[in-house]
């Protein structure tokens, strides 16, 4: 850790900067403390990312998709705010040196042990991020934190805001910018394909590589950056001192085609089967690396706030509103002004603070207002608190009950439905056997048939009503639950949940585009997982939809002529038929997905789940 510029600011939010951390393509990262006591890591995003609308926008959706993920192998989103001048997200700090430190600078390559552990870490880690919908997209020994009970995944999901940020207007990415992190990247990113959960899969074989090796799989890019990209996309990786038989599972997922490479849970399986030399009971790293995290700790504990922040930090007393000449003013503890030895003062950088409005130069946080007095960033409590751009989503709730609750009303409604098509057939043999000009009045019992056919009617409007209540407050659990699953990756507001399904036309479509949606944040991936249910729900619901709305406009007793009648009997039993098969489809679907958010929410609940 490096000790702080004087160009740095004294807070950001709530959090007092001790020093930095490190800086990379997407701004600093400093070490700092909450006003709780916390130690965190606090990156701050560079000025001109920060006048991209775009890159924000970006930027706050991955935030807040960030702030979801669970686990305990990633380093956790605590705060951010994506709206201030200069935006920055905070995480847990995690007391360790980086998966990079460790092999190139403290120890070398890791024994099979070690490599062992730390690759059933990284598969959980991302799969905690996966089940968020998040790709990590830069996975690599920089982004792995190593620490005593094992590895710390941190930037997931950063790399897809920084994305295209690093593409000119017309949307092709910038000459000689490369989005990702050479000799760890996948093909795809490589080719500017599309990336998926693969990507992940490939980046980790390259971390798992490096890791029992000491070296790259592809190379370095001494040669150039483009030969080593040639190689990633084209060339076999050189796995060279990796032991066997990692060296066949690593192989596996460097595998070029994204679809032939192993899923995570496969993944896991397979390295969870390998002996792993009785060493279950021991610590997973050598003795070296142990004693360097403890020099980490003890460094940690002894940080102390930086004096030349502690004073800037504190708050003018009343009347001391004016600088000393020849520089900026600072205040001592007694909040008297003076001005330091030595010459001029360095202010901290402005703007962290509340949003501002975008200007192609110079932004606004550069330029301070004529006869401002800068004193650095106030202590908390000294200023509102500056808005957030999003709040934190409620958990999600069990739904088992209004499950079951909706499958007894569908199951019930098929009762008038089935009803009502008896009555109908009874009603078509009577009149089948009257001349087809008479009126339907003719047939025997026809009163009685009049009457059980309102009946029907009437029951399936009953239960037609109370399903109309029920149905979309379960389907805006289910919508609220999924954006607690996965957040961001739903499409429409949370209201269209209930409100889509009585808009005309609307509701056609919109609430299959929500469905699927749904269906994929609970699932956890967008295939699979009894999917052929959701699609044949939605094509009985509209097959009905149609036949109900050619059905509604006549009844069969009301016509002139028992042809008409006939033909609308017709056109009942058509309708009678497909809301039975919709509603016995739709209750299959109802407890499905219930059941599947169900088991979301209780894994979530279970202590060490990821």
């Amino acid at each position: 850790m490096d000790g702080l510029a004087p160009d740095d600011p004294g807070w950001i939010g709530s959090y007092r900067l001790l020093g930095r951390l490190g800086e990379g393509g997407m701004g600093r990262v400093y070490l700092a403390r909450s006003d709780r006591g916390r130690t965190v890591a606090v990156k701050v995003v560079q000025e001109q990312l920060a006048r991209k609308p775009d890159f924000r926008r970006r930027f706050a959706q991955e935030v807040k998709a960030a702030q979801r993920v669970g686990g305990e192998w990633t380093a956790p989103v605590l705060d951010a705010d994506t709206e201030a001048a200069t935006p920055w997200v905070a995480t847990g700090y995690v007391a360790g040196p980086s998966l990079a430190e460790v092999v190139e600078k403290q120890y070398g390559p890791l024994p099979p042990k070690s490599v062992r552990a730390l690759a059933v870490g990284l598969v959980r880690a991302l799969q905690a991020i996966h089940a968020a919908g998040l790709v990590h997209r830069d996975l690599k020994p920089s982004n792995v934190l190593v620490t005593i009970d094992g590895p710390r995944v941190i930037d997931f999901g950063i790399a897809r805001a920084l994305d295209p940020a690093m593409q000119s207007a017309d949307g092709i990415t910038m000459t000689g910018v490369v989005v990702g992190s050479p000799g760890f990247m996948s093909p795809e990113q490589v080719r500017g394909e599309r990336v998926t959960y693969a990507s992940d899969v490939f980046c980790l074989g390259a971390v798992l590589a490096y890791t029992a090796s000491g070296r790259l799989p592809f190379g370095t890019g001494e040669g150039g950056i483009h030969s080593l990209l040639y190689r990633i996309a084209s060339e076999e990786p050189d796995l060279t001192g990796v032991p066997e038989p990692w060296d066949r599972l690593i192989g596996w997922c460097l595998t070029k085609d994204p679809a032939q490479r192993p899923t995570l849970d496969a993944l896991l399986a397979h390295i969870e089967s390998m002996e792993d030399d009785g060493d279950s009971g021991r610590a997973w790293l050598p003795g070296e690396v142990l004693a360097e995290l403890g020099r980490h700790a003890v460094q940690l504990l002894n940080s102390e706030d930086p004096q030349s922040h502690a004073l800037a930090g504190q708050a003018p007393a009343a009347g001391q509103t004016h600088a000393p000449s020849g520089g900026q003013a600072h205040v001592r503890s007694d909040g008297q002004a003076y001005a330091p030895p030595g010459g001029e003062a360095h202010a901290p950088v402005q703007g962290f603070g509340p949003p501002v409005s975008y200007s192609p130069s110079p932004p606004p946080w550069q330029s301070p207002p004529p006869g401002s007095v800068q004193l650095g960033s106030p202590p908390p409590g000294s200023l509102p608190p500056s808005p957030h751009y999003f709040s934190p989503r409620p958990p999600a709730r069990a739904a088992r009950g209004l499950g079951t609750g909706l499958a007894v009303l569908l199951g019930l409604y098929t009762l008038p439905l089935l009803l009502r098509g008896a009555v109908l057939g009874e009603a078509y043999l009577r009149l089948d056997a009257q001349d087809g000009e008479a009126a339907p009045d003719v047939i025997q019992d026809f009163d009685v048939l009049t009457f059980a056919t309102d009946a029907s009617q009437l029951m399936e409007s009953v239960v037609g009503l109370a399903l109309m209540i029920v149905w979309p407050i379960w389907f805006q659990r289910m919508r609220n639950n999924a954006d607690a699953f996965a957040p961001v990756r739903l499409r429409f507001a949370p209201g269209m949940a209930a409100g889509a399904w009585f808009i005309p036309v609307v509701n056609l479509f919109m609430p299959k585009q929500m469905s699927n949606d749904i269906w994929t944040a609970t699932a956890g991936r967008a295939r699979g997982a009894g999917r052929p249910l959701l699609h044949i729900w939605w094509w009985c619901w509209i097959v009905y939809i149609a036949a109900y709305a050619n059905d509604t406009f006549s009844d069969w007793y009301g016509t002139d002529t028992v042809t008409d009648a006939m033909s609308d009997i017709i056109d009942g039993q058509i309708a009678a038929f497909a809301g039975v098969v919709s509603a016995v489809v739709a209750l299959f679907f109802v407890r499905r997905l219930t059941s599947m958010q169900q088991a979301r929410i209780e894994e979530g609940r279970t202590p060490g789940s990821s």
